[in-house]
């Protein structure tokens, strides 16, 4: 009985000793290449309208508060929509890019749209309850279907006042983008309410300072803002005011911003991200190092 038992156990501590040493092996053998993968850079991907361009938006200073080791690419472009930017074939890049993500640990896709998706615009507009947010949920499902991480992004508040109050004309775009967001399952960025309440406290003139260039002494407001559909005196709707399509941003005005504005919405959008997105944290430049 006793050399029976004996037998047994040894037997029976055999197997686990066999069994802990294979799990060991595995754990060694699986250690590089999860250290590998934890080494890989981060890489993320702006797509947007001209809010979010090199030259007239916050996208190329939100790219230089990115960490030396990762990469940030700008393909926003000034003048699209949701729907022109698909149209027009820049949005291959950005499935050809995705299809290139083994070297990168993570890739985080920022989507923004809503300025030119408003009406008024030929071959930019977009209607708001039916083909914007399907355009918007299709962004979202094509990059995690390429193995990305697609972050939806409230468009950039204008900054014109009336009577005090800052008008907000892209509401109804924010909306239509919170909803894809939650139906997505994707990370949405709050960036028109946080811009359009920080744009609020600042009121007309400091805002004034975030333009492309100076406020000219003479400057009139337009009556009409941009992406606004105007009534006529019999309260028909007239056709809105339009934005030209990717033309330099030369002038003053309140939607564009300059290289104050882009710095100011660029420290806004990283800190939405952070909080948003906990493991991106890491991924900035310690401020001053910009």
């Amino acid at each position: 009985m006793t050399s029976n038992f004996n037998t047994g156990s040894r037997r029976h501590f055999a197997r686990a000793a066999a069994a802990l040493a294979l799990s060991t092996a595995a754990l060694v053998a699986a250690a590089p290449a999860a250290m590998a993968a934890e080494n890989k850079p981060v890489r993320f991907i702006l797509v947007g309208d001209s809010t979010m361009a090199s030259n007239s938006g916050y996208g190329d200073a939100l790219c230089a508060r990115i960490s030396r080791s990762d990469t940030c690419i700008n393909l926003a472009k000034g003048g699209r929509s949701s729907g022109s930017f698909r149209a027009e074939g820049r949005w291959d890049e950005v499935q050809g890019l995705l299809r290139g993500s083994a070297a990168y640990r993570a890739t985080y896709v920022l989507i923004q749209f809503g300025h030119n998706d408003q009406p008024g615009k030929p071959g930019r507009s977009t209607d708001l309850a039916t083909e914007f947010p399907a355009n918007m949920a299709r962004y979202a499902r094509e990059v995690k279907a390429l193995g990305g991480v697609p972050v939806l992004v409230t468009p950039l508040t204008r900054r014109t006042f009336k009577n005090g109050a800052l008008e907000n004309n892209l509401l109804p775009w924010a909306d239509a983008i919170r909803k894809v967001a939650a139906q997505e399952g994707a990370p949405l960025l709050e960036l028109n309410a946080k811009s359009h309440a920080a744009v609020q406290a600042m009121g007309q003139d400091e805002a004034d300072t975030l333009a492309v260039v100076p406020r000219p002494a003479d400057y009139l407001a337009p009556a009409v803002l941009p992406g606004s559909v105007p009534a006529t005196a019999s309260g028909a709707s007239t056709a809105a005011a339009t934005e030209p399509q990717g033309a330099a941003k030369t002038a003053f005005d309140r939607t564009h911003v300059g290289a104050k504005g882009a710095a100011y919405f660029a420290r806004m959008v990283e800190a939405e991200m952070k909080a948003v997105i906990p493991a991106v944290a890491g991924q900035f430049r310690a401020e001053g190092q910009q």
